[in-house]
């Protein structure tokens, strides 16, 4: 998509922030343009979804955000404002903006051991942090999120360009892990969502797969090996030390990242 214009931000949006000073880019997403907004009192992030899908998914994001920045106090950015153009099938969402580099910058540029360890360490207790903060009911499906997430991979392989493949979908369909306790879940859990200043975690962003869910994908996905991340054994042992434990083996892993992570 191109870059927002900002001629093209809604009237809404435009009056609650009164004057726009900047508008600049950082990396995009797959479904959403962002923007980076300053105003005369700060800055913020501004999200646009194009097309019924992309913007039930930012739909969904904006209600888990509301969600939790309400009941819980997790480092989560709140939603300054919420707006659906249906005649244009558009959605915008103003966030707050959270400082910081992403967790996978901030592994990058660290030099320092122990500092890199303890960045890591704190990755994991804040995903202990999340699995124990009591899921909101709004968040509670009618399906096990399992059975839930199984469906889906139907149509996104009838739908979209995705690295699974029916075979695969027959697979995972067939050999789903033991039941294991639901609990809050980011859904989307890795070192690109977290944020870092100063080797210090400030925020969780993109929580559109937020739920009452399976803690195990959001370990899996977390440790998922990336340059200078996770490449070692060593990473994901201080991980599950801030974690409080390891709840995944290697069959469990595998299931979710080479398995239903392939599909989405």
């Amino acid at each position: 998509m191109l870059p927002i214009q900002i001629e093209e931000i809604p009237s809404e949006i435009q009056e609650y922030l009164s004057k726009i000073n900047s508008l600049r880019f950082p990396r995009q997403g797959y479904s959403s343009n962002v923007g980076l907004i300053e105003n005369n009192q700060g800055f913020y992030a501004l999200k646009r979804t194009k097309g019924k899908l992309n913007c039930s998914l930012l739909n969904r994001e904006v209600k888990v955000i509301n969600c939790l920045t309400h009941e819980t106090k997790l480092p989560i950015p709140k939603v300054k404002k919420f707006v659906e153009q249906n005649s244009q099938k558009e959605s915008w969402a103003l966030i707050e903006f959270i400082e910081g580099e992403t967790l996978r910058t901030a592994l990058l540029n660290e030099k320092g051991k122990e500092k890199r360890q303890e960045i890591i360490f704190n990755f994991g207790n804040l995903l202990w942090q999340i699995h124990s903060t009591p899921c909101p009911n709004e968040l509670i499906g009618e399906r096990p999120w399992l059975d839930q997430m199984l469906y889906q991979p139907e149509l996104n392989l009838k739908k979209y360009n995705v690295d699974g493949t029916e075979d695969l979908l027959k697979k995972i369909k067939s050999i789903k892990p033991k039941v294991y306790n639901q609990t809050l879940i980011h859904g989307d859990f890795t070192i690109d969502n977290v944020l870092v200043s100063n080797g210090l975690i400030t925020g969780v962003i993109d929580w559109g797969g937020g739920a009452y869910g399976d803690p195990r994908y959001d370990v899996s996905l977390a440790i998922r090996p990336k340059p200078n991340a996770f490449e070692n054994e060593i990473d994901k042992q201080i991980f599950f030390e801030g974690y409080g434990g390891k709840i995944i083996d290697d069959n469990v892993y595998d299931y979710f990242v080479k398995g239903l992570y392939e599909f989405f």
